[in-house]
């Protein structure tokens, strides 16, 4: 009501979490969470997607793009 909410939603656990990172001309796929050392989370995409390869060729594509890692990682879905 007040004009601030944009969106809600919930990630699986870190343990369901894929990273994706580029190098050179591959996109290195490694499982497990992002966290690791001094990286963290800075901001994030919302896309659809079919199924999770799907999202993963997504990620390789932005990793690319961005030369970030990129953790692909499912909405919870909420229910009530």
């Amino acid at each position: 009501q007040a004009g601030a909410f944009v969106f809600t939603g919930g990630l699986h656990p870190p343990s369901t979490a894929t990273v994706l990172r580029a190098k050179n001309d591959e996109v290195l796929i490694t499982d497990g969470p992002y966290v690791e050392g001094k990286e963290h989370l800075g901001g994030f995409y919302v896309i659809r997607a079919a199924d999770l390869d799907a999202a993963l060729e997504w990620g390789r594509k932005l990793a690319r793009a961005s030369t970030l890692p990129i953790e692909v990682r499912p909405f919870q879905d909420f229910i009530g």
